[in-house]
């Protein structure tokens, strides 16, 4: 089992967006301390849910802060960029940190970002699937052309090329945010594997993943590939020598973040949105996801990975909002949770 950090580099009321991205840094140095596997960076724009807009680009900060913690993204918003920009990046922090960085991607959502970047809102409801072809392409192989309905350009070389870096893996992994059964399927057919996000219980991603292997099977993937796909589970994870402690810090903490951070999207289109309850979606991820002892928590993992088959984990780590309980919470992750996993 391979357990990380989720970093959302939150900006949780009263704070500035300075010290929300300190908060961020600070605990993956501290998660690599701890004896975590890795971090996982989100990527949102123009609001305080998320203050980091670009998680490749903390990514390449994180892995020179680290020598050897497993830095991703979750995720890289495809259609706010162009594939190939994406793919150089990837390629490029794949190579110069022997290997450590992972490529999760997904479709974002109808949000003014494709407004702003220039990408429009059919980037998002019809783009995904060529772009994220033209990336996993660009990934793997040693020059690229292309004539999609989005992106034609003439045969160019891959530089620098993942496949030659000393480590001799063939490129970063890929992986693709899953939300619905669409989503699934597309990563299936490609034989990537899926970052299933903290809003759904182990049921729903026992489903996901039963749904995958299906969709895998029939698109002719490698009964090997399919069998040792690296799903990844996002969660919450809040340590206390007592679970109503635990809960209670998050109860405090994350409601007003969420209803600052999730109010200031805005709709490309004018779209009405529907928005969760923030208490009432504290309260559902507090009943999904390890929160509680140190004992609780080393259940609840293991309990998710045996029901999914999912032994992957991202964790969110700083639903305290503050630099030291997060800093806490990770070192008792890693120092009472972990050695009951391994």
């Amino acid at each position: 089992m391979r357990v990380g950090s989720f970093v959302l580099a939150a900006q949780f009321p009263g704070q500035g967006q300075g010290e929300a991205l300190h908060r961020a840094v600070r605990s993956a140095e501290v998660a690599e301390e701890a004896g975590l596997d890795g971090v996982w960076l989100g990527e949102h724009h123009f609001v305080p849910y998320g203050t980091c807009p670009s998680a490749i680009t903390l990514a390449a900060l994180l892995l020179g802060r680290t020598r050897r913690l497993r830095v991703g993204t979750a995720v890289s918003v495809l259609p706010t960029v162009h594939p190939v920009a994406l793919g150089e990046q990837a390629a490029l922090l794949h190579v110069t940190s022997g290997g450590r960085f992972s490529l999760g991607v997904g479709r974002g959502g109808p949000w003014v970002d494709l407004e702003v970047f220039g990408m429009g809102l059919e980037a998002y409801e019809k783009g995904f699937p060529e772009s994220l072809d033209l990336l996993v392409r660009w990934l793997r192989e040693p020059s690229v052309s292309a004539s999609g309905e989005r992106f034609a350009f003439r045969e160019v070389p891959v530089v620098p090329r993942p496949s030659e870096a000393l480590t001799q893996v063939p490129g970063p992994e890929v992986v693709v945010a899953c939300t619905s059964p669409a989503s699934v399927r597309l990563a299936a057919e490609r034989g990537l594997p899926m970052l299933l996000g903290m809003h759904i219980g182990d049921e729903e991603k026992a489903e996901m993943v039963a749904l995958w292997q299906r969709c895998a099977r029939a698109a002719g993937r490698p009964g090997e590939e399919i069998r040792g796909a690296a799903h990844v589970s996002a969660g919450v994870c809040q340590i206390a020598d007592r679970r109503t402690d635990a809960v209670e810090t998050l109860l405090k903490a994350m409601p007003g973040w969420l209803k600052q951070g999730l109010d200031a999207h805005v709709t490309v289109d004018g779209r009405i949105r529907g928005m969760r309850d923030p208490l009432e979606y504290t309260e559902l991820l507090c009943g999904l996801h390890p929160v509680g002892t140190p004992r609780l928590c080393a259940d609840r993992l293991a309990a998710t990975s045996e029901r999914t088959g999912i032994a992957r984990f991202a964790l969110f780590t700083e639903g305290s909002g503050d630099l030291a309980a997060t800093e806490e919470n990770l070192r008792r992750l890693g120092a009472e949770v972990l050695p009951h996993l391994r």
